[in-house]
């Protein structure tokens, strides 16, 4: 055991030289110095050697965006990289995903028409039931996860039924179970509620059971916050809100005590990985999650996260590369064993290119 509070480390708490001593004046005079934290990172291979921290492409999860018709290929202004897809495009684009080496995507549908209930979310002919089973077909080996909320498929952009301006948690609740159905059974190999709705896990767990689906894990958004890093999504996904906003549901930004207690509660009724969403903002929370439950955690790198870093970089003000793998790895150090990220397939090329 190292005695940090000993004579030989005493100038460097006070920042001043011991008694009797000078500073060194020739190559030759060296402090007296037990450890030297500077001689692990003298070289790559000793950097490598002792990193704490491994980020592989095998974390990532890709969001994908599919909408309706052919050779559609709608780029997203506010996220450079990233489009709506039409089913065609979307199984090139998943295609050239898993060659990278991405296991897996998630995806997010914008339908041909929208409602008040949101109904082509859980129709067996909507745009995501199409997508899963295209894809299942066509690249079996792709992990398929699909995002189970109304905000895409709602007239009124809302996470669920709304009566007197209010979302209406447990009718909403019945709804989502049904969409966690069509889509377990179109091919989605995790299930993942990201509406913030309280008991829908239980309730969707409990449904899948009921018809056959008892090893289809569900994958929560367990602490979503009501962030507005989620703006560029909004134009992906078609999504924003026609009147208020999402903080009658969603978490106060302020809080992390609340986002323990959610995961308590996703975890008794049956999540098998929990989610804290959006990521850079709240690392402190994905600490707190993975201390305290040890229980798999994903975090949901977000558009606006992604955005700020694609603008600052096209700017010309920060090594995009870099500032995209020092984001990525402080996610995971942070306790996170899965990341969503925009930058998934960007990082999948330079670490296959760098050795990563």
């Amino acid at each position: 055991m190292i005695d940090f509070q000993g004579e030989s480390f005493g100038h460097l708490r006070s920042g001043i030289i011991p008694s009797g001593e000078s500073a060194p004046s020739h190559a030759s005079d060296v402090f007296d110095l037990p450890q030297r934290m500077r001689r692990l990172r003298a070289n790559p291979a000793l950097r490598a050697m002792v990193r704490e921290t491994r980020l592989t492409t095998d974390r990532l999860v890709l969001p994908l965006f599919v909408c309706p018709g052919r050779n559609v290929r709608h780029e997203i202004a506010s996220m450079p990289g990233c489009a709506q897809l039409s089913l065609d495009l979307l199984v090139e684009e998943v295609r050239e995903s898993r060659d990278l080496g991405i296991p897996a995507v998630i995806l997010f549908g914008i339908p041909e028409t929208k409602d008040e209930r949101g109904s082509e979310g859980y129709s067996e002919t909507g745009i995501i039931a199409r997508a899963l089973r295209r894809l299942k077909a066509e690249v079996p080996e792709m992990l398929l996860w699909a995002d189970v909320c109304l905000c895409e498929y709602t007239s009124h952009g809302h996470c669920g039924v709304i009566k007197n301006n209010d979302v209406r948690n447990d009718e909403t609740v019945s709804l989502l179970v049904r969409q966690s159905i069509v889509y377990a059974q179109a091919g989605a190999d995790v299930i993942a509620p990201s509406d913030m709705m309280d008991g829908r896990v239980g309730a969707i767990r409990r449904a899948l059971d009921g018809v056959g689906q008892q090893h289809t894990p569900i994958v929560s958004y367990s602490a979503k916050y009501a962030s507005a890093f989620y703006a560029p999504f909004r134009e992906a996904a078609e999504s924003a809100p026609q009147f208020g906003d999402r903080r009658s549901y969603q978490m106060d930004p302020a809080n992390s005590d609340e986002a323990l207690r959610e995961v308590a509660l996703d975890i008794a009724e049956g999540a098998d990985v929990v989610m804290v969403k959006p990521a850079l903002a709240y690392l402190d929370v994905i600490r707190r999650v993975k201390d305290e439950f040890q229980v798999p955690v994903a975090a949901y790198n977000v558009s606006g996260e992604y955005a700020m870093v694609q603008a600052a970089a096209r700017a010309g003000w920060i090594d995009y590369d870099r500032v995209m793998v020092e984001t990525l790895t402080s996610i995971r150090r942070a306790g996170a064993d899965i990341i969503l990220s925009y930058h998934a397939k960007d990082f999948a090329r330079l670490a296959a290119k760098q050795g990563l």
